[in-house]
Order: structure tokens, then sequence, then C-alpha cells
């Protein structure tokens, strides 16, 4: 069988060029649009493509944070720190226009949610505001971080409060309608994907592969 697929050593490939490579392959990646405060109660707001859930016992997601080019936290790395708390407000496609302003280097003593035209709501169990115009916010209290690096931080969120809109949500069965959030997800470069492009498939049981398999047989 002939080679189909290009061989990448990353011990060989430079930091830019391994994160080329993963954001423009592990794609859609969810946006984890966190808001913070600081110490001083100065709101941030910073969007993360580096995220995910990882337990729903106990209920976990995680945020891949990089640090600043001269190793210095991120603002919302060291409120975070500083707090033990956040929130994580999930982007959908209204929000777009927003989220990207959020995302420009202002200086710490700026409130990005004010830039962005965007309204804070202040939390319920923890100190970090959520942002009212997003479809889906997660209260989170510090679980964990791991300093991979001096380059980067992956920090550990335990969900202690959620806030989904009321035409989002079943609360009877927990059920989320994925038409109505309408999220989106990081491609590589400055690209993006919508969800709504969706279709059900579902888990075969063993016994219906081997019955296939024996049929075809």
């Amino acid at each position: 069988m002939s080679k189909t697929h290009h061989e990448l050593d990353f011990s060989a490939l430079t930091p830019r060029e391994a994160y080329k490579v993963m954001i423009g392959t592990i794609v859609p990646r969810p946006i984890a649009w966190v808001t913070t405060v600081s110490p001083d109660g100065v709101v941030n707001a910073a969007p993360y493509s580096f995220f995910n859930c990882l337990s729903a016992d106990p209920p976990i997601l995680a945020l891949g944070v990089e640090n600043k080019p001269d190793r210095s936290f991120k603002d919302t790395a060291w409120n975070i720190r500083m707090t033990e708390c956040f929130t994580v407000n999930i982007v959908d496609r209204a929000n777009v226009e927003a989220m990207a302003v959020t995302a420009a280097a202002f200086a710490p003593e700026v409130d990005e949610l004010e830039m962005a035209g965007l309204t804070a709501i202040p939390g319920v169990k923890v100190a970090s505001p959520r942002i009212a115009e997003a479809p889906v916010a997660f209260e989170c209290e510090r679980y964990l971080a791991i300093e991979v690096s001096s380059a980067r931080e992956i920090i550990l969120g335990r969900i202690v409060m959620a806030h989904v809109r009321e035409d989002i949500l079943d609360p009877a069965t927990q059920y989320s309608d994925h038409a109505r959030l309408d999220a989106i997800g990081r491609m590589g470069g400055n690209g993006y994907a919508g969800t709504l492009d969706y279709f059900d498939w579902p888990t075969p049981t063993a016994a219906e592969i081997l019955d296939k398999r024996r049929v075809k047989a």
C-alpha cells in the first residue's frame, strides 16, 4: 500500500508548527468564552478554543491557557489564580462579532465586555460574572491547575451553576435543542464552523455488527 499520509515527528517541530498542525486538524473545537474578575473588580472576557468537558461526576471542564510571550500570566489565568473562579460562556452565531472584540489584546484595566457592548450579570455562586447575551454559561470553581510548561497552563474547573436560555433546554428531560443553541466552533486560522450541520448516527450493538459480518461472509 502506498504511503498516503505525511508523517510528522512532533519532536522535530517548533511549538508554532505543532500548533498549526493541531488547530488545523483537531476541528471544530468548542469555544470557551471565559469571564473572570480581577481582585480589584475589573471584569475580563476572552475566548479560548483549547477547551472541552472532561467529566460529569464531578462536573469538570478544562481550559488550555497560553501565557504571554514573556511567560507572564494572561489576565484570565491570573484572575482565576487569584479569585479561584471563572465562568465559561458558550458562543453562538449571534455573538461572533462581540466575541472577536473580546479577543483583542486590551490592557488589564480595560473591561472587554464594555468594549464589545455586552452585559455582565453577577454570578450566583462565584464572583465572576456571566455574559447576558450568551445562550449558556457555566459558573466554575477552580478545581486544579496543571502547569504543562512555562508557556501554558491547563485549568480544570468544577461546574457549580449553569445558566441555559429557556428556549434551548427542556427542564423535564435535560435535553438541549442544538438548532436553537446555534453554537460555533473554532477551525484553523481565522475560521469558524457552525453546529447546524448535524446528523444522527446511532451506535450499533455488538450483535448487530456480528450479524452483518455473517451476512457478508
